[in-house]
């Protein structure tokens, strides 16, 4: 099993507060797979998001998180159980699990080891949603900045591993039977200063600051800030989900 390369534990404050919101259709159509809906598991759960939407459809949920930091940042809620554990070695018992489920977060692991965990603590047939997402679309002009610098200031400090995230997930080591998932959508809407503390939680962007000494945001905001207009006013970010939802035999 590979270490576990922490990117987020230092912005998991900033994480909570930007990261936009998965719909709760995604979670809806994830839970009605499972043939029952006793026990879900939330893998790398970070701040806990995904597993409070499951929550809402789901008896209870682990959710597991390798960064203490990220467990600490987390949304109590009563049907949820946080643990501080790797995706590839998460505690749970056997065939234990009637949904598993990884947001944003499935290129970091070791996928051979995580996929062996899925198949030793599912129960029969139990869905396995892995899903991400990439740039938001907000207007052209916009659209256009946050291009040349993502691609291109930032382009050699992106982990390799977040390279599927471009590729849709579609590349993304899938060894279970693929179900079709319908397409699901989010939206954010983003003040200007949202916007910058959402571009301090990528990891390209830690990763230039760490190799370079600089920080490359203030010049990204003052050249968003010429199209944006009044600061205080919120834009709508539009995302697309890259999702893949399998079922897992454990025969």
């Amino acid at each position: 099993m590979t270490a576990f390369r922490d990117h987020f534990s230092r912005v998991a404050k900033s994480y909570v507060a930007v990261r936009p919101q998965y719909p709760d259709a995604l979670y809806e159509y994830l839970a009605s797979l499972a043939s029952a809906r006793d026990v879900a598991w939330d893998a790398a759960t970070g701040n806990g998001q995904a597993a409070l939407g499951i929550a809402r459809h789901m008896r209870s949920v682990i959710a597991s998180d390798a960064s203490a930091a990220q467990i600490a940042e987390a949304i109590p809620d009563p049907r949820v159980e946080y643990r501080v554990a790797r995706a590839e070695a998460s505690g749970l018992a056997d065939a234990s699990v009637d949904l598993i489920t990884v947001a944003q977060a499935a290129h970091w692991f070791d996928l051979n080891a995580f996929y062996a965990e899925v198949r030793r603590v599912a129960r029969h047939d139990a869905p396995l949603a892995l899903w991400s997402y990439g740039y938001f679309v907000m207007t052209p002009e916009i659209d256009g900045i946050i291009e040349r610098f993502s691609e291109g200031k930032l382009r050699d400090y992106w982990p390799p591993e977040s390279r599927v995230i471009r590729e849709r997930y579609r590349t993304l080591p899938f060894p279970f039977a693929e179900i079709a998932a319908p397409a699901f959508h989010m939206q954010h809407e983003f003040t200007l200063q949202q916007l910058e503390l959402y571009f301090r939680s990528w990891s390209g962007v830690q990763r230039y600051i760490d190799a370079t000494g600089l920080d490359p945001i203030p010049v990204l905001m003052h050249e968003l800030a010429n199209e944006w207009g009044d600061p205080y006013k919120s834009r709508t970010a539009h995302f697309e989900l890259y999702l893949r939802v399998g079922r897992v035999s454990t025969n």
